[in-house]
């Protein structure tokens, strides 16, 4: 049995991420419930995959690494080696993935990057989609999903509304 990965993420009601400029500040300004569902998709994983740019948000806007009891992989061509939290990776994420889903272990959480969020969509490599939905139209930013993505059919999960989110769980239909 392979490991599954998991994008747990917060989109705008209009599909977006981010905004241009990488701001997540929108999201904060939700009255959510708790911790909206993170403390629950957090404990079934043991490991994080994310990009450099991702990374580098987190950094900025934390007082401390927010995974430090998890393996966390940041895809990268500027940074090499490891510090305390971290393995910097320079080889191709897809390729890196499908052999780290072979390993022992639990589910691995792609944290971000549309970058790499596109490349695994392509390749169908998510297995769960835990999408919350904001009550926000940006008009524009970052998307969800890019172009050209093969047809996934998913499987509905559960929906769950905290406060002004909604979450949309999904499981991919594997042939």
């Amino acid at each position: 049995m392979t490991r599954e990965v998991i994008l747990y993420i917060g989109v705008s009601l209009d599909g977006y991420i981010a905004k241009e400029d990488d701001d997540l500040q929108w999201l904060e300004e939700v009255e959510g419930e708790g911790d909206n569902g993170y403390t629950a998709m957090y404990d079934t994983i043991d490991t994080t995959i994310m990009g450099k740019r991702t990374y580098d948000y987190v950094m900025e806007h934390a007082v401390d690494f927010p995974y430090p009891d998890k393996k966390n992989y940041v895809f990268t061509t500027s940074e090499q080696g490891s510090t305390d939290y971290v393995d910097f990776v320079n080889v191709n994420v897809v390729a890196f993935t499908k052999k780290l889903k072979e390993q022992q272990g639990a589910k691995i959480w792609m944290v971000g990057g549309s970058g790499i969020l596109d490349a695994f969509v392509k390749e169908n490599l998510i297995d769960e989609y835990i999408i919350t939905v904001t009550p926000h139209i940006l008009g524009s930013g970052i998307p969800l999903f890019k172009e050209n993505n093969p047809q996934i059919n998913l499987e509905l999960v559960n929906t769950k509304r905290y406060g002004q989110f909604v979450e949309l769980h999904y499981k991919a239909k594997k042939c």
